[in-house]
């Protein structure tokens, strides 16, 4: 074999692994847990009360508190579940479906933020207890990105995108939100339910395999969405 073909060969090779590379996102699988409005912080902890930082979370200025809480439903509670900071403008508790038939409740899919009509619950804290409407959802699952990380797997926030994850109990997820924020670093989110159904730890990486853009540019984008089949 002659030099060149040599070269060209390694060269095929390095651009093969670069662009399986520039696929590949960073696994973080999320338990159960509650953001606080400052106002229920103090309700549930006292007057004046700030949420203490036990650690930093992957994603920038987010952390996991000292704090926990106790949720009560119509059949049961759980107690011990971390509260992240900082607070927030609304208080939102994400569990996993299988949390919710403990509890009684029935967590609609949604993404943070998205709370009309999703089910109410009972937050207990050391210094009291507070029954919270529309604040109980199950995270669906999401790809934190920076918008340079948006440019290079060239997709935008609001598109879908589907992941394969290999492994004992490889499985590809589908329907998974793109957010784009400057505040933002490369990871995907999925809640306990779905990492223990395909043996998934944090840090694992998923491969984007195929880009579904958002529902109502579907058809004129050249995408693998429903509108090119």
């Amino acid at each position: 074999m002659d030099r060149a073909t040599i070269k060209a060969l390694v060269q095929e090779v390095v651009q093969n692994t670069l662009h399986v590379s520039t696929k590949q996102v960073p696994i973080a699988v999320s338990n159960r847990h509650v953001h606080l409005s400052p106002e229920h912080v103090e309700r549930l902890f006292g007057r004046g009360h700030e949420l203490k930082k036990q650690k930093d979370l992957s994603q920038p200025n987010q952390f996991a508190a000292k704090e926990t809480v106790t949720l009560i439903g119509p059949k049961g509670r759980i107690p011990n579940v971390r509260v992240l900071g900082p607070a927030r403008g609304k208080t939102q508790v994400e569990i996993s479906l299988f949390d919710g038939y403990g509890l009684g409740v029935t967590p609609p899919i949604r993404q943070s933020g998205d709370l009309a009509g999703s089910e109410s619950i009972t937050i207990m804290g050391p210094r009291g207890q507070i029954k919270v409407e529309e604040s109980l959802i199950c995270a669906s699952r999401h790809i934190h990105m920076h918008p340079d990380d948006g440019e290079r797997f060239g997709v935008k926030a609001g598109d879908m995108v589907d992941i394969k994850v290999d492994g004992p109990r490889g499985i590809t997820y589908s329907n998974v939100l793109i957010r784009v924020s400057p505040k933002y670093k490369l990871e995907m989110h999925i809640d306990l339910d779905e990492a223990n159904a395909a043996n998934i730890k944090n840090g694992q990486l998923g491969e984007i395999i195929a880009i579904r853009c958002s529902p109502e540019k579907e058809g004129g984008c050249g995408c693998v969405c429903k509108g090119n089949g």
